[in-house]
């Protein structure tokens, strides 16, 4: 059984594939505002703080819905969650297309947070159900690494934007996303109960009592080491969406690049570096993880300690090459955690809530990401130059290390604690 339990088969990786791509639709989505900033305040007229507030109400909607999202993948099907997640975010890309005013944009901001709050509690969940022991952080690694090509195919709406109408990306985009949640309605299932698979149904068809609100929130809320995560993802997030909101109009403005480039150079980076860190810290995690039982917490320590420095430099630099080193160094930094926040949280939280554990640390991430992309555009509308943000930026880093290096495996998980 534990040989069986550690070897992932052909539908595991199939189940990963399918949510690979759906990850890519997920982030390029949602991300395809902030590299065309100038073409829709051009078309919709708005000041700095609106447009930066198009961002938060998405952030903080998204945010409020995520522990709801999380908590509904552990008590049905996570599947389900998943395909139904994916045809409303599609439509809402279509629908926001033909937005002609600031608060029709808003509203629809809103709605695309409703809904995707249930995909990465879901997803992220389903990974780790088909993937354990030796493949976990790899295969959490490889998920996320859709999300990075997802941001930067959205990276191209600024230059889309300036060949063609700023909706135009919306329904290039929004098209192909919607054929793909039929798809996904047709391949996409929860592993199987099943003698000798290793694997365990999950939701409603799993064994033990029904998951209940309060008793996920008392078990994950009083464990000091899923806080510890909830607050380094509350701090890389704030680190990250600053970079995603402000970064590309930063580089215009500072290096006099175009709005197509500044936003590719801004976000590729970033992304560029992140998607290989994703694939190679997850492999050095599951690796290391065979000798050291911490090896998935320190993975992701030595990615932040060496990015922090980064931010340093860059916000007390005028050279283009600063910058592009703290771009690279953060990429690196995110890649280390996004292939073992999920594994990590399972090391450390009663199986039965573990999409709900997820979805607290993506609603505080969201959260303090919506705060700190609203406050730098109050930041420009003071005049305050935006290499302030990039030194907190760098302060924000150098404390996830530390929450980070002082998780506790130990912790007690409660019955469901297996793997």
């Amino acid at each position: 059984m534990a040989v069986a339990d550690d070897r992932p088969g052909g539908r595991a990786w199939l189940v990963l594939a399918l949510l690979w791509a759906a990850a890519c639709s997920y982030y390029m989505t949602r991300n395809l505002f902030v590299t065309m900033h100038g073409s829709i305040e051009a078309a919709i007229p708005m000041t700095e703080s609106q447009f930066g507030l198009l961002t938060s109400v998405f952030l903080w909607v998204y945010a409020a819905l995520n522990p709801l999202g999380g908590l509904l993948a552990d008590r049905f099907n996570r599947s389900i969650v998943i395909i139904l997640s994916m045809l409303a975010w599609s439509t809402v890309t279509l629908l926001t297309a033909y937005a002609q005013t600031f608060h029709q944009l808003l509203v629809l901001r809103a709605i695309m947070g409703i809904s995707q709050a249930c995909y990465m509690p879901s997803a992220s969940a389903l990974v780790t159900d088909y993937h354990r022991g030796r493949t976990r952080s790899l295969a959490t690694g490889l998920h996320m690494g859709g999300l990075v090509v997802g941001a930067i195919l959205g990276g191209m709406s600024g230059w889309l934007a300036e060949t063609h109408a700023w909706s135009y990306s919306f329904i290039l985009f929004g098209l192909p996303s919607l054929a793909f949640a039929i798809v996904l309605a047709v391949w996409l299932r929860d592993p199987p109960e099943a003698s000798g698979t290793g694997l365990r149904p999950s939701g409603a068809v799993a064994k033990g009592p029904p998951i209940r609100v309060g008793a996920a929130l008392a078990s994950l809320l009083t464990t000091w080491s899923v806080l510890a995560i909830v607050l380094v993802s509350a701090l890389q997030n704030a680190v990250s969406w600053i970079l995603i909101g402000w970064m590309p109009t930063y580089m215009h403005e500072h290096f006099k690049m175009g709005q197509g480039a500044a936003g590719i150079s801004a976000t590729g980076y970033v992304y560029v570096t992140q998607l290989f860190s994703l694939l190679l810290s997850g492999i050095w995690a599951d690796r290391w993880s065979r000798r050291n039982g911490r090896a998935r917490i320190w993975v992701p320590v030595i990615g932040l300690a060496i990015a922090a420095p980064g931010f340093w430099l860059a916000g007390h630099s005028v050279i283009l090459g600063s910058t592009i080193v703290c771009l690279c160094l953060w990429g690196l930094a995110v890649g280390c955690l996004g292939s073992n926040v999920m594994p990590v949280l399972c090391m450390v939280t009663d199986r039965r809530y573990r999409a709900t554990a997820y979805g607290l640390t993506n609603a505080a991430g969201a959260v303090a990401g919506g705060l700190a992309i609203y406050g730098a555009g109050v930041m420009r509308d003071l005049q305050i130059d935006l290499s302030k943000s990039l030194i907190f930026a760098g302060l924000c880093a150098a404390l996830c290390a530390l929450l980070f290096f002082l998780i506790n495996t130990e912790e007690p998980k409660g019955l469901g604690q297996p793997s």
